[in-house]
């Protein structure tokens, strides 16, 4: 990230801190005062003088403090920015985690692709990993829910139609492409918080679930619930999940800690479609042929599950994380680049830490590759993070995490020191979703406020890249 475009992020992330004074009773005003300051920011940018920027930036801290009576410390957020280039491993909670990293000094297990990689390099224009990160324009603010905003997510190939999913009992699908992004419909069926989306393969059906312990269909063209089923004794259903391979099948977690298949065609729970993990299942994934699960609890323990063409569940292994630490985002891949093809598993967990585990057989047994420091210490908040999609097709490989300290994280997993590549300012709580479309252009993220933001890819000129 250049000089002006990170002096755009701190101006853009004090204006964020301060909005929640602004104009009480009157979010919408918030909002489109929000916006237009970005837009001001990128417009004054252009012919910004370097000398200027300290002093811009010092006397619009004192002034919005004046104004709102409220001290921001300037000097942190400016400490925060320039230390998190540096990056640190997670060396500062070593006690909480109960295993092993698997060693990184034999050549299969290092994660770091080969410089060979013709080809890759060709299809994204032999960038470097920071130029391609270089999310710094905000694209849109939405701020249609009124509470928070626990999930994200775009649908499959598609960089325009996004989900967001909120804890005021709506579920929003909006296009954030057209012109202006719009709010294409809002599916109300849920009685509380909804807790869990996903899109169907052809994304024709949206599932989602809720505290009022139901699982609701969705057809996507008509914004209709097709159908909706009550789980089991009524219990909050946290987590869910299409089959990727048979869409008939969904699969559920809730707070006692059941794991259940739901069969949305006839609405029936089958035989055999339930395995008690224990504790509350906030996060599930699948691979790609859904015959491996993953569950993560609050307890911080993961649980590798099979998953048959019937949807019968069988358990495999249990790992404890951290103990008692809530695993509240699980993410699997394939492979991580074309050097190195290991499935891969993205974990969040409620110990200041994003950690990547190797699956290390058909099993689904998990060895620790590697953990970073993301600020998120408290199980009631829902961070996410994710892989970039086409991060395979390049030299490096990123994911994007959300964190309770308000800002979004880009690592480098391919590195050992200064893998954090990008820092993203412009939430004033903390970050809960994170979801790319399909080719990366855009990144939306939102907060425990609601707000979503839709962020764009920086554009450089040929001269910048020289």
């Amino acid at each position: 990230m250049n000089v002006s475009n990170f002096w755009q992020q701190q101006v853009f992330a004090i204006d964020s801190k301060f909005n929640a004074c602004r104009a009480h009773g009157h979010p919408s005003f918030r909002t489109l005062y929000i916006r237009r300051r970005n837009q001001l920011l990128r417009e004054y940018a252009k012919n910004d003088e370097t000398g200027f920027r300290k002093q811009y930036l010092r006397i619009r801290t004192q002034l919005l403090q004046q104004r709102y009576n409220i001290c921001l410390d300037q000097t942190s957020i400016t400490s925060r920015s320039i230390s998190v280039r540096s990056g640190s491993r997670l060396g500062d909670i070593p006690d909480l985690f109960l295993f092993e990293r698997e060693s990184e000094n034999t050549e299969t297990n290092n994660v770091v692709p080969t410089r060979q990689a013709e080809a890759s390099r060709a299809i994204v224009g032999d960038n470097t990993v920071s130029e391609n990160y270089a999310f710094v324009g905000v694209h849109y603010i939405f701020d249609q829910h009124n509470s928070a905003v626990t999930l994200v997510k775009f649908a499959n190939n598609d960089r325009s139609r996004l989900c967001c999913v909120s804890n005021d009992a709506t579920i929003t699908i909006c296009n954030v492409t057209s012109n202006p992004p719009s709010v294409e419909c809002t599916l109300k069926a849920h009685s509380k918080a909804v807790t869990g989306c996903d899109w169907s393969v052809s994304n024709d059906l949206l599932v989602s679930c809720s505290l009022d312990g139901t699982i609701c269909l969705w057809n996507v063209a008509s914004a209709k619930c097709i159908r909706q089923v009550q789980g089991p004794s009524s219990v909050s259903l946290l987590s869910c999940l299409f089959h990727p391979v048979n869409n008939n099948i969904v699969v559920a977690g809730n707070e006692a800690g059941l794991l259940m298949v739901l069969n949305v065609s006839t609405g029936i729970y089958p035989r055999g479609g339930s395995s008690k993990i224990g504790g509350q299942i906030l996060s599930l994934t699948f691979d790609a042929n859904g015959q491996l699960l993953w569950a993560g609890t609050d307890k911080g323990v993961i649980t590798s599950l099979t998953c048959d063409d019937s949807g019968k569940l069988h358990k495999l292994h249990r790992i404890v994380i951290a103990q008692n630490c809530a695993i509240t985002c699980l993410s699997w891949r394939a492979w991580i680049n074309r050097e190195a093809r290991d499935p891969t598993l993205l974990v969040n967990c409620a110990a200041n830490a994003v950690c990547l585990f190797k699956v290390s057989d058909t099993d689904g047994r998990l060895q620790l590759k590697k953990k970073y420091n993301v600020r998120h210490k408290s199980g009631r908040y829902l961070v996410r993070s994710t892989f970039c999609p086409i991060m395979s097709f390049r030299e490096g490989a990123c994911i994007v995490s959300g964190s309770e300290d308000s800002c979004v994280y880009f690592i480098d997993i391919s590195r050992d020191i200064n893998f954090m590549v990008n820092k993203l300012q412009g939430h004033s709580c903390p970050v809960l979703g994170v979801s790319f479309n399909y080719d990366e252009s855009l990144l939306a993220t939102s907060d425990q406020q609601g707000l979503v933001i839709i962020w764009s890819r920086e554009k450089k000129t040929a001269k910048e890249l020289l």
